[in-house]
C-alpha cells in the first residue's frame, strides 16, 4: 500500500497547482480538483497505468473516473501522514472521522475569535502566517453542557461618576458589556432576553484572503457558515417578534449568507439588501484587477415582517434642478401664475436681466446664480415647484389631467387623505416644502432612503469615540441610520461581534438600551475604554447630530473562565517551553478531553517536543474539554470553581427567576 501511495505522489508531483515550492502536497488543492473533476487532474491519472487501473472503470470503452474512490485516497489517514497527524493516532486522539462537518447541528468554536478575521478549516499546508486562530467542530453528542447559561464574574458598573467595583447587582435598566465566546454569551442571554431585543446590528468576520489569508475555499465555507448559523439561530430567538436584524458583509460571502439568513429567519421576512458606499476609486485600491471594490452589503431581515413598524428614512441632497418654477399664489387657485426660478432669482438680487448680472460679475455669474437658486429654493419652498406626472393616478385624476392641458390655469382636486393636490399642464405640483424634513436636527433638503446609501461618508472615523481599529471600524452615523430605521427610544439592541464597540456607543448616545458581546481585549482601543468615552462627553461621531452631552451607565462583566484561560494562555505562548508548562498545569487542574488519556502525551513527549509550535499548540486546543470553556450556572456552588459570594450575588440577580 506505501508503494502505491508513493506512486500517486509521483503522479501529481507532475502538476505544480498541487505542491508548495518548498515541495509539500497541498492535500486540500487535490481533493478540491477531484471533486470538481479537473481536466487536467484526470488526464495526468490516465498517464499511468497503476492509477489508471484503480481510479478508473472502464464502461464501453470509455474510462469512468471514480473521484469518490480518489478522495478517499488522499483524505485516508495513511496518505503522507505528517508528524502531527502520527502524534494523534499514537495517543488515541480522534477527529470525528475525519470529517469536517459531521452533521447540520454541529456548532463550530472559534478561538480567539477577531473582528475582521475568521481563519478556519486551516490545515498545516495552508497556514501562512505566525497569527492562527484555531477552529474546532463540535458534533451534537460533544456539546452536552456547552450552551448551559455561564456564570458572571467582575461586574463593575461604570457611570460618570467613576467605576464600581464588584458590584453584586444587575438592574433591569443597565447596559451590558459581555466579556466572552459569543456563542456561550449568546446562549446565556437567552435566560433574561428571549424575544426582548428589538435590533441586532452585526459585523461578523467577512472571511476574506486580506492579509495573506489562504484557504481552503469549500471547508472555510462551510465552516463560516456553521460558524454564523449557530449564532443566528440564537439570534432569532433573541429578537422581539416586531424586530429586525441588520448584518453587515462584503460580496466574499454575501451570497452565502444570504441563503443562510432566508433558511433562518425566512425568505418572507427579507426586507432588502443595503449596498453602502464605503470608499472611493481612488488610492491603493486603483492597483486591484477589475472593478474596484467600493461597497459593502447590510441583510436587513424582521422576525416577522407583517409585526415589523417601517419607519421612513430621509437622506440630505442638494437643490434638485426640476423644481424650476415659482408659482404667485392668489385667492383662487385658479388665478395661480408662474414664473422661471431663474428669473425670480434674478429679480430678487436686485438685477433687470441677466446680461446686467453678467456684466457685473463675469465668469463668476454661473456659479454665483446656482448657489443663489439653492438658497432662493430653500427659503421659498412653499412656493417652488415641479411638474411631473402624478403616482399612480385614479381614472378620474387622469381626466382632470387632460382636461388641463386644454386650460392655462391650475385645477384643484381631493386626494384620499383630505389634503389638496394640484393639476397644471397635464402634470401635477410637486411643492420644494415636501422635500424639506429634519435631520440630524436641523431643516435640510431631502430625498427618501433607499437601499443604496452612499451619504455617509468613512473619512475620518479612524478616531471616532477615541479609540481605533485598523480593521473593520464602522461610522457612527452608520449605526445611527439603522437604528434610526428600526428602533423607538428605549428598546434594546444587540451586538454580538462588538469590537470597538460602536453600535453601542450610538445606542448609548441615542437613548436606547443596549447589550453587547465581544471576546478579545483590544486594550486602549476597547469598547469599555469607548463607552468610558461617551459617558463623560465624547464629542465624536454623532454626538452632535444628537446633541449629546455625557452621562448615563453601563455594566462589564466576564463569563467566568475555566478551560477557556488555557486556550489564552496557548494562543499567546511563543515558545515550546511555554507550551510544555501550560500542559503540565492542564494534567494537574484543567478538564481533559475524554478522547484522550493524559499519560499517553507523558509517555511520549519527546515526540511532542519534536513537532512544530503551531501543531504543539492545536494539539493542546484538542485537548481541552469545549464543555468547560466557562463555569455553568447550575454549577455555581461547586466549591471546585471557587465562585465569590460578589459574583455569586450578581449572577443570581442576572438569572433571576431562573
Amino acid at each position: 500500500m506505501t508503494n502505491f501511495f508513493d506512486t500517486v505522489v509521483e503522479v501529481l508531483k507532475q502538476d505544480q497547482r498541487f505542491f508548495t515550492e518548498d515541495g509539500v502536497l497541498l492535500r486540500n488543492a487535490v481533493y478540491e480538483a477531484a471533486m470538481k473533476m479537473d481536466a487536467a487532474l484526470i488526464k495526468l491519472l490516465l498517464t499511468n497505468e497503476i492509477t489508471k487501473e484503480r481510479f478508473f472503470a472502464d464502461v464501453d470503452g470509455i474510462a469512468v473516473f471514480d473521484k469518490v474512490g480518489f478522495g478517499w485516497v488522499i483524505n485516508n489517514r495513511q496518505f503522507l501522514p505528517d508528524s502531527y497527524t502520527r502524534f494523534k493516532n499514537k495517543i488515541g486522539l480522534i477527529d470525528n472521522n475525519g470529517e469536517y462537518i459531521s452533521t447540520s447541528n454541529d456548532v463550530e468554536l472559534v478561538f480567539p475569535y477577531k473582528d475582521c478575521v475568521l481563519e478556519g478549516g486551516q490545515t498545516k499546508e495552508d497556514q501562512k502566517r505566525s497569527e492562527i486562530f484555531y477552529n474546532e467542530m463540535l458534533a451534537p453528542d460533544e456539546v452536552d453542557r456547552l450552551l448551559y447559561p455561564k456564570v458572571l464574574t467582575n461586574a463593575k458598573r461604570y457611570t460618570a461618576d467613576g467605576v464600581e467595583e464588584n458590584i453584586d447587582r444587575f438592574e433591569d435598566n443597565d447596559n451590558l458589556i459581555i466579556k466572552g465566546n459569543n456563542l456561550l454569551s449568546l446562549s446565556s442571554l437567552l435566560v433574561k432576553y428571549e424575544r426582548a431585543i428589538k435590533c441586532i446590528y452585526i459585523d461578523p468576520p467577512y472571511n476574506t484572503k486580506d492579509d495573506d489569508f489562504n484557504y481552503n475555499d469549500n471547508f472555510n465555507h462551510s465552516s463560516w457558515l456553521t460558524f454564523m448559523r449557530n449564532r443566528l439561530t440564537i439570534a432569532k430567538r433573541l429578537l422581539r417578534d416586531d424586530g429586525a436584524i441588520f448584518v453587515q458583509i462584503d460580496h466574499h460571502e454575501l451570497g452565502y449568507l444570504n441563503i443562510l439568513m432566508d433558511e433562518i429567519f425566512g425568505v418572507e421576512n427579507k426586507v432588502q439588501i443595503i449596498s453602502v458606499k464605503t470608499a472611493s476609486p481612488a488610492g491603493f485600491k486603483t492597483v486591484n484587477p477589475g472593478p474596484i471594490d467600493v461597497t459593502e452589503y447590510i441583510l436587513f431581515y424582521t422576525k416577522c415582517k407583517s409585526q415589523f413598524k417601517f419607519k421612513k428614512g430621509y437622506v440630505p441632497v442638494g437643490y434638485n434642478k426640476n423644481y424650476n418654477l415659482v408659482v404667485k399664489k392668489a385667492d383662487k387657485v385658479s388665478n395661480w401664475t408662474f414664473e422661471p426660478i431663474k428669473q425670480a432669482v434674478i429679480k430678487d438680487a436686485g438685477f433687470e436681466s441677466e446680461k446686467e448680472a453678467k456684466q457685473k460679475y463675469g465668469k463668476a455669474w454661473n456659479v454665483i446664480l446656482a448657489n443663489l437658486i439653492e438658497q432662493y429654493a430653500y427659503s421659498n419652498a412653499d412656493s417652488v415647484v415641479s411638474i411631473r406626472d402624478p403616482h399612480k393616478p385614479t381614472e378620474a385624476l387622469k381626466k382632470l389631467m387632460q382636461k388641463s392641458k386644454k386650460v392655462d390655469e391650475v385645477l384643484e382636486y381631493k386626494r384620499e387623505d383630505g389634503s389638496s393636490g394640484y393639476i397644471y399642464k397635464g402634470g401635477a405640483l410637486a411643492f420644494y416644502s415636501n422635500k424639506l424634513q429634519m435631520v440630524d436636527g436641523r431643516l435640510t433638503v431631502t430625498e427618501l432612503l433607499s437601499d443604496f446609501w452612499n451619504h455617509i461618508s468613512w473619512a475620518g472615523i479612524a478616531n471616532e469615540g477615541g479609540v481605533k481599529l485598523k480593521n473593520g471600524k464602522k461610522p457612527e452615523k452608520l449605526i445611527k441610520q439603522i437604528f434610526e430605521l428600526s428602533t423607538e427610544a428605549g428598546d434594546i439592541v444587540l451586538d454580538y461581534h462588538l469590537g470597538c464597540g460602536t453600535t453601542c456607543a450610538v445606542a448609548h448616545k441615542m437613548g436606547l438600551k443596549y447589550i453587547g458581546c465581544e471576546q478579545l481585549d483590544y486594550g486602549n482601543n476597547d469598547s469599555v475604554v469607548r463607552l468610558n468615552n461617551v459617558i463623560n462627553g465624547d464629542t465624536t461621531g454623532i454626538s452632535a447630530a444628537v446633541n449629546w452631552q455625557g452621562g448615563g451607565s453601563f455594566v462589564y462583566c466576564e463569563l467566568a473562565q475555566l478551560n477557556q484561560k488555557y486556550v489564552d494562555r496557548i494562543e499567546a505562548a511563543t515558545k515550546g517551553t511555554e507550551l510544555l508548562d501550560i500542559w503540565n498545569e492542564m494534567k494537574e487542574n484543567a478538564f481533559i478531553s475524554y478522547k484522550v488519556n493524559p499519560k499517553d502525551i507523558d509517555d511520549t513527549i519527546t515526540d511532542f517536543e519534536a513537532l512544530s509550535l503551531d501543531e504543539q499548540k492545536h494539539l493542546l486546543m484538542e485537548l481541552l474539554d469545549k464543555n468547560q470553556l466557562y463555569v455553568n450556572y447550575c454549577d455555581m456552588d461547586d466549591e471546585t470553581f471557587s465562585i465569590s459570594d460578589e459574583d455569586k450575588a450578581f449572577t443570581k440577580s442576572f438569572y433571576e427567576g431562573v
